[in-house]
Order: structure tokens, then sequence, then C-alpha cells
């Protein structure tokens, strides 16, 4: 392991401010749409300069707490299906396995770039195709009536009788348990590398079991909290957590995470869809704009010129931004909305 007492920043005013307002729209997307909104989180700790690898870890510290309160919000509310995401955690837990293995291997190889280099690619593959896809999926359901139909993928799955045969109360599902392995696997892999199995877990959930947005995005919070208190002692094990930044994105995180699981109350299954798609396209922008420079520290590339090397950091800064911006704005508006509708639902309901 390389030596890890030169891998934590020097913590400022500036940066203490803009940890807690990533922890707080992180939080928000947490209790919105069950991703654990790491895919925010890590890339914002790494535009600040921390290192991937330390981002992540800290990061899967800081989230089992929130996703433990997240998830009782959520099962609170009838949305969380225990039983689905206990089944899926056991094997998420082999793969956050696996996904240490690697980040490791990647560290003691090629060190911090190294790792930062990987943690940004799979950023940016993962994000821009399960962000397209879920876009794709969330315009056709808002072109038609807004209601959410079961994948043709999960009705085939559903079909397969290979003992032993499981029954999801909550999500209203009947599946073989093998079926629920591979997506549980590669969710505690992707967990491991990035910090957030929602892209393969919430989308997995929906699309391959057949489970709705919104019980998928809250049993998600079931398998993050599970997959965050393994994964933490095994990174704490390797010192790589930086307890400062789990501190201080655990502090305003749990106040998103609870305003965000009541928004998914008061709106359709699209619209979670959307803010999940939207987001993740923006980010993909920002880690994909600081890929060439990770490139040029491992002498992978020729050295960019100076004016170069600022706009890219730039892109990749306001994207950053913008991301964090639009999942606050689209969340609070949408709560709006739904608030507001469900207000005059009522009163039409006692007029009558």
């Amino acid at each position: 392991m390389k030596d890890v007492s030169i891998m934590f920043m020097d913590m400022t005013g500036s940066k203490l401010i803009a940890l807690l307002v990533i922890g707080l729209i992180g939080g928000l997307l947490s209790g919105f749409i069950g991703s654990g909104g790491a895919f925010v989180m890590t890339p914002a700790m790494m535009s600040l300069g921390v290192p991937g690898a330390v981002a992540v870890a800290s990061n899967m510290c800081h989230k089992f707490p929130k996703a433990m309160i997240g998830a009782y919000k959520r099962w609170k509310y009838g949305q969380a299906d225990i039983k689905l995401g206990l089944v899926m955690a056991v094997t998420a837990v082999i793969g956050v396995q696996i996904g240490i293995t690697i980040q490791k291997h990647i560290m003691n190889s090629f060190g911090n770039a190294g790792s930062n280099l990987y943690v940004s690619a799979v950023f940016m593959v993962v994000l821009v195709f399960v962000g397209g896809y879920v876009f794709y999926d969330a315009w056709k359901l808002a072109k038609g009536d807004g209601k959410e139909t079961v994948s043709k993928l999960a009705l085939r799955m559903q079909k397969i009788q290979l003992a032993p045969m499981m029954h999801f109360k909550t999500a209203k599902v009947t599946i073989s348990a093998w079926i629920t392995i591979p997506v549980g696997v590669l969710t505690g892999m992707l967990a491991a590398t990035i910090a957030v199995g929602g892209f393969i877990g919430v989308p997995g959930m929906i699309y391959v079991v057949g489970a709705s947005a919104v019980v998928a995005s809250a049993t998600e919070l079931i398998i993050a909290f599970v997959m965050g208190a393994w994964g933490s002692v095994q990174w704490g094990l390797s010192g790589l957590i930086d307890i400062r930044l789990s501190l201080l994105l655990l502090a305003t995180s749990l106040i998103g995470v609870q305003l965000g699981a009541l928004g998914t109350t008061y709106v359709k299954d699209y619209i979670i869809k959307v803010v999940m798609a939207t987001t993740m396209l923006i980010v993909a922008v920002s880690r994909g704009a600081k890929i060439p420079g990770y490139l040029a520290d491992l002498d992978l590339m020729t050295p960019m010129s100076d004016p170069i090397h600022a706009f890219l950091e730039g892109v990749s800064f306001w994207a950053l931004v913008l991301a964090l911006g639009s999942a606050g704005l689209i969340i609070t508006v949408a709560m709006v909305k739904g608030m507001s509708a469900d207000r005059q639902s009522k009163k039409a309901l006692a007029g009558a």
C-alpha cells in the first residue's frame, strides 16, 4: 500500500462549506432515487482534491447510517421491500469484497493517478450507459399516461422456474433467487469502485427483477446500508477513510435524505427516473473532462498546454455544479408541485 499520509487533503473553510452543501444535495438524491447520492458526492470530493480511493472509502463510510435512516423512512411509507433488500445484500457484500481488492491493486501499482483514472473512467462509462437508458425509459413513460409497466426482460426473467423461487410482497414479484445474484454482485462491485451501487441495483431491480421505480429506489437503501457497513470495515482496515469527510457529508445528508424520501410520496415514477438520468449524464461530462489530465499524470499521453488544462478543469467544475444544482432544483420543484396537488385533491374531496 502506498503511503497514505499524503492522501488526505488540507481542510479549509471553503472546502468545509462545500462538503456540507454536497452532503445536503447528495442526501436529497439518496432519499429520492435510492442510489446513495454518491455519484455526485464522489466526483465532488475528487474535484476538491481528494484522491479517488479515499473519496470512495469515505463515501461508503458516511452512507450506511444515512441509508439506514432513508430505508426506514421509505419502509414506513410502504415502499421498501425488506426481504428483497436483504437477499440482494448478501450477494452485494461479495461484490464489495471483489471491488475493494481491485481498488487496492490499482492503488499499489499506479498510485493516486491510477486510482483517479480508474474511478473516473468507470464513472463515465456507467453514467453514460445507465443514464442514457433510464432517460429514454423515462421519456417513453412520460409520453404515455405516466404509469410504469414491467419491462419485457423482467417478465421473461419471472417465467424462469429455477428453485429456490422467492416471493417479494412489497415489490409484488415472484422470481428465482438465482436471477437476483448477478444483480447483487455487480451492485456490490460498483459500490466498492465508485461508492454507488445504485446504478446497477436500482435499474437491475426495475428492468431485471420487475420492481417499480419507487420500490426499487427504496429497497436499494437497504442494500446500501449493508454494503456501506461492510465496506467501511474493509476500507478502514486499509487506512483509506478520511473520517472528517465522512462526518461532514453525514451532517447534512441526514437532513437531505429525509426530505428526498418525503418527496417520493408526491411524484410519479417517471419523475424519479428523470432526476436520476439527468444528474448521471451531467456528472459524466464532469468526470470525462478530468480523464485527459489523469492520463497525462501517468505519462499515457503528452502533457496538455496550460490553457487546455484550465479549460477542462473549468468544464469539470461547472458541470458538477450544474449537476448538483439541477438535481436539487428538480427534486424541490417536484415536491412543491406534488404537495400542492395533494392539498388541492384533499380540498376537493372535503368539498364533495
